[in-house]
């Protein structure tokens, strides 16, 4: 057999193999046949919409069976509609497996489940005022009683990030541990006798004794990026990172557990700070801003926006004055008290809808 001959044989073997590849392991790209269409072109749908859908047939296939799921579960389809709805809210996967030439293959398409209602609108009314420490760039604030927790960041030379606890009336400082210098202060929490305190982006946590202020342990970050906020409802520690999303920590080993999306009537929303649980919903400051917003915390609706506007006016004007962050609830007054980075005045307030 000559090397031509040899030479013909592989290639018809490779041909053959790349046939058969083709035909059996390597079929078509199933978003090149089919595609989900929705009423409207739309992406985005308020929590229980009933919305029309359908498949772009893109090479007239013979269609069987097609069958639709919102995050893994299957929905009902009627008269060519779906009902668009979830315990939670946010960005979500719409699926469909489509039964095709003895085949099924499974597309997707993201879409975006938003509150029903508009966000309520509230304001504050101050009750009392109190001194506050205007060299503390404040990440959390938490009571226990009477006695006020604070976790500050360091963003300079002009403070440093400490967590301390104190008297809110005074501002006598019972007890205060400093953080090391490579490591941002971020948000506290009260869990039990443990005290538990972020860090901005070092994708670490630390755990305290919360009457002596001793350092107990610490943590790593699972999926969530950064370290922001930190509060509690005496059985899931919610934790906020800089996006949309809440995280739900484990108490007990204070690992991920799942997450929450914030979103409006209008939009997935990425802002929330500091956090506080109060009245069986979360407090979040908005990053930046002078306001607070109010979250469902099993679906993720802000359901109110609270306008803090000309606080921030009423404390000493100087040059590192920076934005209102700061709010813990004290359960017996029943009032919130805020503040903000570098603020020499702590506010108690209560909030009032307009």
């Amino acid at each position: 057999m000559t090397i031509l001959h040899i030479m013909r044989i592989q290639i018809l073997f490779c041909l053959l193999a790349t046939l058969l590849v083709d035909s059996c392991g390597n079929p078509e790209d199933p978003s090149k046949l089919f595609a989900i269409q929705l009423e409207g072109k739309k992406k985005q749908f308020q929590n229980g919409d009933t919305v029309s859908i359908a498949i772009k047939n893109r090479k007239g296939k013979a269609i069987g069976q097609t069958t639709y799921f919102l995050d893994g579960e299957m929905l009902d389809l009627n008269n060519g509609k779906i009902l668009v709805s979830s315990s939670t809210l946010g960005s979500k996967i719409l699926s469909a497996k489509i039964q095709y030439d003895d085949n099924t293959v499974e597309i997707k398409k993201d879409i975006q489940i938003l509150a029903k209602k508009a966000p309520g609108e509230y304001t504050y009314k101050i009750v009392n005022t109190y001194p506050h420490d205007k060299k503390a760039f404040t990440q959390g604030l938490e009571f226990r009683g009477d006695t006020l927790y604070e976790s500050t960041g360091n963003p300079s030379n002009v403070s440093k990030s400490v967590l301390r606890k104190y008297d809110y009336r005074t501002g006598k400082v019972y007890q205060e541990v400093d953080l090391d210098k490579s490591v941002f202060g971020e948000g506290v929490t009260l869990f039990g006798n443990q005290a538990v305190q972020l860090t901005w982006r070092n994708r670490l946590g630390y755990t305290y004794d919360a009457n002596t202020l001793e350092k107990t342990g610490s943590f790593s970050y699972g999926k969530s990026k950064e370290g922001w906020g930190l509060c509690n409802d005496g059985q899931i520690i919610y934790k906020s990172d800089g996006t949309e999303k809440i995280w739900k920590l484990d108490p007990k080993t204070l690992t991920e557990q799942g997450y929450i999306e914030t979103v409006t009537n209008k939009s997935i929303f990425n802002k929330a700070n500091e956090l506080e649980y109060a009245n069986d919903k979360i407090y979040a400051n908005v990053w930046q801003k002078e306001s607070m917003m109010i979250i469902n915390p099993k679906t993720g609706a802000i359901e109110g926006v609270i306008n803090f506007g000309g606080l921030r006016d009423r404390v000493e004007q100087h040059e590192n004055l920076d934005v209102l962050n700061g709010v813990a609830y004290h359960h017996e007054r029943k009032t919130f008290f805020v503040t903000g980075k570098n603020w020499d005045k702590l506010f108690e307030v209560e909030i009032v809808k307009k």
